[in-house]
């Protein structure tokens, strides 16, 4: 009789990395509520029979359904009597846009001069680390205030704004990572065989540099968003009648008292949309980092 022996064939380090990312309650839980969050933006017509535009002053100021309320409008409605759950819904997309824009336009700005500043070093470096400490030195709220007051407040101009000025942690993330990955062996053997400066810092740079890339984007994505909301409450951000979670937390500020719902229901909406950017983030720096991998 010959004994036979099961060989179970290693893991390949995308397999390790999927099966760490299952384990992670954080990562899981951050991509739970990201995925309803992203569903009821997509699905919003289909979620609610009411327009986040139709006002009716005759059902204004109804209460949620566990307060009291009626399943017709099952989040009761606002001081103009427009849906509540319409509004939160539609809401959801504005707010994804304006931070998923944001941070995008963000990292193309600052992730192109971090890496160029670890590569090249020297007088580009000197340049690079210049304009990061000038765009520290300005307070992004203030900046993103003067700015949306004198052209507007409008979806437009809102995201161009808050992504023109969130790229310095990007610069500063991928200028470490780049200064690391550059002298590294496999940069050597590249420079040497003649590859161009295009292929280096796409084909050997970026990729090593990833990780971090989007940990810091899903950072940037949740304060573009709490920015957002911010600029809405003090009325210099999106504008009526158009769905913000920031402007329904300031149009129910006058009944705080009164109908607290006005505000916490878009507040916890905003609170749980925000941590689970940030666990997803937290996680995928947990999962991807080289320290951890077997």
């Amino acid at each position: 009789m010959s004994d036979t022996t099961t060989v179970t064939a290693p893991l390949t380090p995308r397999q390790v990395m999927f099966r760490r990312a299952l384990r992670h309650r954080g990562l899981m839980f951050g991509l739970i509520v990201m995925a309803i969050v992203v569903f009821i933006a997509v699905f919003a017509p289909l979620l609610t029979a009411w327009s986040p535009y139709d006002q009716s002053l005759l059902a204004r100021m109804k209460p949620p359904v566990f307060l009291g309320g009626t399943w017709e409008h099952w989040l009761g409605t606002d001081a103009l009597g427009r849906d509540f759950w319409a509004r939160l819904a539609y809401g959801a997309r504005i707010s994804l846009m304006i931070g998923l824009f944001a941070a995008t336009i963000s990292a193309i700005i600052g992730s192109t001069m971090g890496i160029l500043a670890g590569y090249f070093g020297g007088r580009v470096d000197l340049v690079v680390t210049y304009l990061i400490n000038c765009r520290l030195a300005m307070p992004v709220v203030l900046v993103a205030l003067a700015v949306v007051a004198l052209f507007g407040g409008s979806l437009q101009v809102v995201t161009a704004v808050l992504g023109l000025l969130l790229w310095d942690r990007f610069a500063v993330v991928m200028r470490a990572s780049t200064l690391q990955v550059r002298k590294l062996e496999y940069v050597a053997a590249a420079e040497v065989l003649g590859a161009s400066l295009p292929r280096i810092l796409w084909k050997d740079i970026l990729p090593n540099v990833m990780n971090n890339l989007i940990v810091i984007f899903t950072l940037e994505m949740a304060h573009a968003i709490i920015l957002e909301a911010a600029l809405s409450f003090l009325g210099l951000g999106v504008q009526p009648p158009t769905p913000s979670w920031g402007l329904m937390i300031s149009e129910g500020k006058e009944m705080l008292l009164f109908e607290p719902w006005l505000i916490t229901i878009p507040g916890v909406a905003l609170f749980f949309l925000v941590l689970s950017i940030n666990m997803i983030g937290d996680g995928i720096r947990d999962v991807t980092a080289p320290e951890g991998r077997n």
